[in-house]
This record gives structure tokens, C-alpha cells and sequence, in this order.
């Protein structure tokens, strides 16, 4: 497949991180100025709002974190709470069917890693070229690789 992009790329779900932080901002700023505007609040209970604001933001902080960047050497999926760094090699194939909430990677070693940077929540269509593109990139690296190592070894 020629149409391959130029590596690093990073698939992240664009619209969705949009809204999860601007969601973030936003409650961040009305729950603060509510704090500051009701004026029964002691210096105490201020700060607990504010607290309470920083941690919703942080939470959806967090929820807008999931990509995955596919690079020469490989792949690294960012989730939630987690990074995961996989060589080419190591997948065996990129997932993304009907219903599926994400892209799953079934792996070498018998395992699936779910790889929420590709999610069709929002835009549906994006998530399909993304799975597609990094489906191609796979196969077009692990056929790389077995042609090195048949290189490699013939020699």
C-alpha cells in the first residue's frame, strides 16, 4: 500500500478530546465562579468547590488522554491510566468491528490490547480510516520485518 502516511503519526479521537476538555474548561470556570459569587461560602468552603472543579477537569483530563502513536519501530497505545509500548512484531492484527467501542489489537503473545485512541464514538468515519491505516502500517511493517529476518538469515 503506497498511500501509507509518513511515520511517527499519532490517532487520537480528535472531536471527542475537543468536547471532553472543553467540557473540562468549562466546569472548571462555573463551579469556581459560583464558589467566588455565593457569598455565605467560607474561605474553606470556597476551596472545597474549587477542589471539587480541579477534579472533575482532571478527571476529564484523563478520559481525553487515550492515542496511539505508531512510529519505525513500532507502536505505543496510551490509555486511560495506561502506556503500552509494542513492537511491530507483536501485532498480529488491528480490530475495529461493528460495535466495538475501540480498536483491539490481538497480540503474539495470545493477548488483546484495547487501543482506545481509536474509538468510534463521535466520528465514526475517522475511526475506520484510522483502524484501516493502522492495519496497513501493521502488515506493511511485520512483511518488512520477515523479509529482514529472511534477509538476515540467508546471509
Amino acid at each position: 500500500m503506497s498511500d501509507l502516511p509518513a511515520l511517527p503519526v499519532t490517532f487520537r479521537p480528535g472531536r471527542t478530546r475537543a468536547v471532553l476538555l472543553t467540557a473540562g474548561v468549562a466546569i472548571f470556570v462555573v463551579i469556581t465562579a459560583v464558589a467566588m459569587l455565593l457569598e455565605q461560602l467560607t474561605p474553606g468552603e470556597r476551596l472545597s468547590f474549587v477542589f471539587t472543579a480541579a477534579v472533575l477537569f482532571g478527571v476529564l483530563l484523563l478520559l481525553s488522554r487515550p492515542k496511539v502513536v505508531a512510529d519505525e519501530s513500532g507502536v505505543t497505545v496510551v490509555n486511560i491510566a495506561s502506556r503500552r509500548r509494542l513492537d511491530w512484531a507483536e501485532i498480529l492484527q488491528v480490530n475495529l468491528r461493528p460495535g466495538d467501542p475501540w480498536v483491539f489489537l490481538n497480540l503474539s503473545d495470545g493477548t488483546s490490547l484495547p487501543a482506545l485512541g481509536i474509538q468510534p464514538g463521535i466520528a465514526r468515519q475517522r475511526a475506520i480510516e484510522d483502524a484501516r491505516t493502522l492495519r496497513a502500517l501493521a502488515e506493511a511493517r511485520s512483511i518488512k520485518d520477515a523479509e529482514r529476518s529472511t534477509g538476515e538469515s540467508e546471509g
